[in-house]
């Protein structure tokens, strides 16, 4: 099932029973390929659609993981380490998100956020990855129901901001 958030030209995909980590990389996949096209973007219009898409993936993907995943993840590893600091991360993703949001893009400082944002998601997502998804992959987690969760509550986040 694919969802046209804002009319962009590109949407989150969202399928059903797949396993949590799973749908977490595509999310992670398509924000990569919306920077990229930012990249090649030419005009402001383009740029600025770009943006507003890639804050509200960035945004609903943060909030189903800080709502779903993490609290499941924290809880079975006992952890005290991955998940605070990825919330942290979040923080800034969405300190960074608020520079850029409905804002026009206004030449080299407004392309210099894009980058930064960019580069601190990068970061992020590997950390995600290499790190925590492995963990959390080997523990007793359902990642199919987790995943059904986060489908859920992305098509209730996204109807939300239509």
């Amino acid at each position: 099932m694919t969802i046209e958030p804002n009319n962009a030209a590109k949407s989150t995909s969202i399928a059903k029973s797949q396993e949590a980590t799973a749908l977490l990389t595509a999310d992670h996949k398509l924000v990569s390929g919306l920077f990229a096209d930012y990249e090649k973007a030419s005009t402001k219009a383009m740029k600025k659609k770009l943006v507003t898409q890639i804050c509200m993936e960035l945004r609903v993907h943060a909030q189903v993981e800080e709502e779903i995943f993490y609290p499941a993840v924290k809880k079975v590893l006992n952890d005290h380490v991955l998940v605070p600091e990825a919330v942290v991360e979040h923080a800034t993703l969405k300190s960074l998100i608020a520079q850029v949001e409905n804002i026009e893009p206004d030449g080299e400082m407004y392309d210099a956020k894009i980058k930064v944002l960019n580069e601190y998601v990068k970061h992020h997502v590997k950390e995600e990855q290499d790190e925590m998804f492995p963990k959390a992959k080997a523990t007793h987690i359902n990642m199919v129901e987790s995943g059904d969760k986060i489908v859920a509550r992305k098509q209730e986040l996204i109807a939300q901001r239509a």
